[in-house]
């Protein structure tokens, strides 16, 4: 997770913006290479706007272009700091809709607060998190606020395979498997089902010797005690699941 991952996360949304266009129905106006004429006004201290002749967004070169991008989408996301897939999903979303909807798009997804800002909460949620599923969620909030745009008659098609072009490099790129770090043992020991079937037998055990039913390999140990610490065993897992996802 390095900022070695910005020029192939260019690479990927370029070849989606392509060249110099001036779409009338498209509200950016004359763009390219995705950068509109009000964005690389505002990147040259040109104001108002307008003062920038179009032909000057016609000459735009790709390290200019990559300049913006880094700061003005790339930085904000903190994508260097994402797991690699993710970087790319919410690199590509803030070019086509803004880097604020993109990030509060993805604390959404992450079930953190959604402020617009990444910062050590979403950053350590998304470091946790399923990258795959991730990033599917992170796509299907983009696709769900694209079709809900007034102008998506127009541009949906390109959109809808942009995003799907885009969710499969990512997932492409994803690590295959979304293991916890060696160092979170707690969550090792009490994660999935078998939790549950080890206090479930716990949970049987202590009935049965409350029923007067003996189990040799028990004697000695209190049946009021199985069936609480099977209990403990269950709500601890539950509650450190539910810290887990407020983090």
């Amino acid at each position: 997770m390095t900022d070695d991952r910005f020029t192939p996360c260019l690479d990927h949304v370029l070849r989606h913006e392509g060249g110099y266009v001036d779409h009338p129905a498209d509200p950016g106006g004359a763009t390219n290479m995705g950068i509109t004429r009000k964005t690389l006004a505002r990147w040259r201290n040109v104001s108002p706007w307008w003062n920038l002749p179009k032909e000057a967004v016609k000459a735009l070169t790709r390290a200019e272009a990559a300049r913006i991008y880094r700061a003005q989408y790339w930085e904000p996301c903190r994508a260097g700091d994402l797991p690699i897939g993710l970087d790319l999903a919410l690199f590509d979303y803030a070019v086509n809709s803004g880097h604020n909807r993109a990030i509060r798009a993805l604390q959404a997804v992450l079930g953190v607060v959604v402020d617009g800002v990444v910062g050590p909460l979403t950053l350590g949620a998304a470091s946790r998190a399923d990258v795959a599923r991730t990033i599917n969620g992170l796509c299907d909030a983009r696709l769900g606020f694209l079709r809900r745009l007034a102008i998506y008659a127009t541009f949906g098609r390109g959109w809808s395979s942009r995003v799907a072009a885009i969710r499969a490099a990512a997932l492409a790129l994803a690590p295959k498997s979304s293991a916890r770090p060696k160092g979170d043992t707690p969550m090792d020991i009490l994660s999935g089902y078998k939790t549950y079937i080890v206090a479930a037998l716990m949970l049987l055990a202590g009935i049965a010797q409350i029923l007067g039913i003996e189990i040799p390999a028990l004697e000695g140990t209190s049946s009021g005690n199985m069936v609480l610490e099977a209990l403990a065993i269950v709500f601890l897992r539950r509650g450190l699941k539910a810290e887990i996802a407020k983090a």
